[in-house]
């Protein structure tokens, strides 16, 4: 820092001010600063810093790197929006599992950064009710629990799940099974009421053996498709919960030897990348990833400027993606 005050003809703490944009600084200043910095390769000390001014202008962001198909999209927003704000993401893996979350979670916390934001993994909330209890300034990014009292958001569940049954209906379908997700996460209950809210919508009876327990992962739908297609008179037309379990219940599907689109419909929660390279290609209801990771870091920021205020959950509504695994002809292009 002495060095590039010297260099730069200026005093150290004028300096610091551009470095940490703590005071307005004449522009041709901060300019000869601003030089003599890339001249000299100097980067501050955020954790020296942080030891002054408490906090170190990073947030951290725990997340599975495999279990989420969105994660580039999703950590491309949320970078954007927190450098546009002055902050650096850090990443920890929390590999979806209980352990693993906790590990991540005490890394972050660790490197002292000044917010986390989380995707729980499936399973103990212990984790997330002890960054409640602590008062942690923390989000919940995409799934989402109305049990914890934290900020949180992700997409709306029960209209957009009525949605699919309703469009299902439409097109002929009368025995339309549903594969729910991981029980604890409110996301799972709410796609669960918005199933049921369609059968009535229009007009079709609950049978509870049209409603398979799934989980967050492909092997969970494989499990509860091989059920379904056990049911004596078996669906014609299966929603899933989330984009893992639709890779395994079409899969399921498919080794039993039936025509996806014409012997039965797939239709499922969140956008996949291979959705458009199968045939059919998979109709999907399509979540807003840029906006939830870009809400998520304004949620976080207003926490860090008022650490009293109530918890927030905020629900984007998704899209309906219509393709051809529905049964039905896909919207012209």
């Amino acid at each position: 820092m002495e060095d590039v005050a010297k260099l730069a003809g200026v005093s150290i703490s004028t300096v610091s001010h551009v470095v940490n944009e703590t005071r307005p600084v004449a522009a041709a200043t901060r300019d000869r600063v601003v030089a003599a910095i890339e001249s000299t390769g100097y980067t501050g000390n955020a954790i020296a810093r942080s030891l002054v001014t408490g906090g170190t202008k990073s947030i951290g962001v725990a997340m599975s790197l495999l279990a989420n198909p969105h994660l580039p999209q999703l950590l491309h927003a949320i970078e954007a929006e927190a450098t546009a704000a002055g902050y650096t993401v850090l990443l920890g893996d929390t590999l979806d599992s209980e352990d693993g979350e906790r590990s991540a979670v005490r890394k972050l916390q660790a490197r002292r950064v000044d917010g986390m934001l989380l995707t729980p993994a499936p399973g103990d909330t212990s984790t997330l009710e002890q960054l409640a209890r602590t008062g942690v300034p923390a989000v919940l990014v995409d799934r989402v629990s109305h049990k914890i009292k934290l900020d949180q958001v992700g997409p709306e569940n029960i209209q957009s799940t009525s949605a699919l049954v309703q469009h299902l209906a439409t097109a002929g379908h009368r025995r339309i099974a549903f594969i729910s997700g991981v029980e604890w996460m409110s996301a799972s209950e709410e796609r669960t009421l918005g199933y049921r809210l369609g059968l009535g919508r229009a007009g079709l009876r609950w049978d509870s053996n049209l409603v398979a327990g799934g989980g967050a992962s492909p092997e969970d739908g494989i499990l509860a498709m091989r059920r379904l297609l056990t049911v004596p008179e078996r669906p014609t037309a299966v929603i899933t919960g989330n984009g893992a379990m639709t890779a395994g219940a079409y899969q399921e599907a498919r080794a039993h030897g039936l025509t996806i689109g014409t012997d039965l419909a797939i239709t499922g929660h969140d956008e996949v990348d291979w959705a458009e390279l199968v045939t059919p290609a998979i109709t999907t209801m399509t979540h807003p990833v840029d906006e939830i990771g870009r809400t998520a870091i304004r949620l976080l920021l207003a926490r860090l400027e008022d650490p009293d205020r109530t918890p927030e959950t905020i629900l984007l509504p998704p899209t309906l993606n219509h393709r051809s695994s529905c049964g039905c002809p896909p919207d012209p292009a």
